[in-house]
Order: structure tokens, then C-alpha cells, then sequence
């Protein structure tokens, strides 16, 4: 017969089973204190997640990586480039027309400085100096001289509108003229060389 005192005595629970002891707590590694960084005069403790301010070490600017010097060079100003170029062509049909604008526009400046010039003459009285020079040189015999119904506004606006007109019809047929020939001498010697230059 086996004694009972022999076993260790243990309760067990309803059916005879054990109940599963309690499983050891193991305590989590305890993290060493940091020390605060010590702040010297002047200096501001640094941010979380930036290093600490070595001695004798400027601080960064705000917004600037690390690594990158503290002053920002100047860029190098760029030189001069200069281009030289050949007017080798020149189109014919867009000179005549540059060339009709403008002598419409001299002819227009033609018409109506020849009139503001007769009323000036007008109203300053230099018509009446020349007919009374005109009478005093031919003499009293051969009459009165007007140099107004010669010379009448309508007439002076009449003859400066036909000179402008032959001076529109001249100017564009002798620029149309003119590139024309110049294309012909700009193939034998190369053209009007020009140089360019940035600003």
C-alpha cells in the first residue's frame, strides 16, 4: 500500500484536473533617462528629432540643409553673346507693302502741312507784303496784284494731294524696285552682314 503522505498534496479541481499554473510576468527592459541637453547661454535647447548644438558650431537657418554653406554666391553674370548674320533675301511683296504704307502716310503729312502752312502765311499778312512788293516793283501802271487768287487755299490743297499721290505711286514702285535688285546683288556677294548682340 502507498502512503498518501508520500504525495504532494495539490488541489485539483472538479475531475481530478490541474488547473494550468500562472505563467511567470516578465517585466519590460527599463529605458535608461536622457539627460537634458545642457542649454548654454543664448543657445535654445534643440528641437525633438534635430541634434544637439556642437560648440563652436554656427547654427543652421531655418528651412537650410545640412551641409550647404551658410551665404549664397552670386550668380556669375553672363557674357555678352554676339551673332553675326547675313540679310542674304529680302521678299519683294513685303517691302511693297511697308513701302505703300508709309507713302501714304508722307502723303497724308504733305497735304496737311501744305495747307497749316498757307493759313499761316494768311494770317500773319505775308501775302499782302508780297503784292504790295510785287506793285511797288512793277509799278503803278500795270495794276493790282493778288497773290491769293494765284495761290488759293483750294488750289495749294489741290496740288498738294497730286504730289502726294505721285509720290505714293513713285515710292512703292521704286522700293519694290530696290529689293528686287538687292536680292540679285545679295546672290554674287553674300549680302548686308549684321551683328547681334544680347542686351
Amino acid at each position: 500500500m502507498s502512503n498518501s503522505d508520500s504525495y504532494p498534496k495539490s488541489s485539483s479541481g472538479p475531475g481530478g484536473m490541474r488547473p494550468p499554473a500562472a505563467a511567470p510576468r516578465v517585466s519590460a527592459p527599463s529605458r535608461p533617462q536622457q539627460r537634458p541637453a545642457v542649454v548654454g547661454s543664448g543657445q535654445r535647447p534643440a528641437a525633438p528629432g534635430q541634434r544637439p548644438a556642437v560648440p563652436g558650431q554656427r547654427p543652421e537657418a531655418a528651412g537650410q540643409r545640412p551641409g550647404q554653406p551658410g551665404l549664397v554666391k552670386p550668380a556669375p553674370k553672363a557674357k555678352v553673346r554676339r551673332a553675326r548674320l547675313l540679310i542674304s533675301k529680302v521678299d519683294p511683296w513685303s517691302v511693297l507693302k511697308m513701302a505703300f504704307l508709309l507713302s501714304v502716310a508722307l502723303g497724308i503729312v504733305t497735304v496737311v502741312a501744305a495747307i497749316v502752312l498757307w493759313t499761316v502765311l494768311d494770317l500773319t499778312g505775308i501775302f499782302d507784303q508780297v503784292d504790295g512788293l510785287l506793285g511797288t516793283l512793277a509799278g503803278s501802271e500795270s495794276g493790282g496784284f493778288e497773290l491769293k487768287k494765284v495761290a488759293s487755299l483750294g488750289q495749294v490743297a489741290s496740288f498738294a494731294v497730286i504730289i502726294a499721290v505721285i509720290n505714293v505711286v513713285l515710292l512703292t514702285a521704286l522700293s519694290m524696285l530696290s529689293a528686287v535688285l538687292y536680292n540679285i546683288a545679295a546672290t554674287l556677294v553674300g549680302g548686308i552682314g549684321v551683328t547681334l548682340t544680347d542686351d
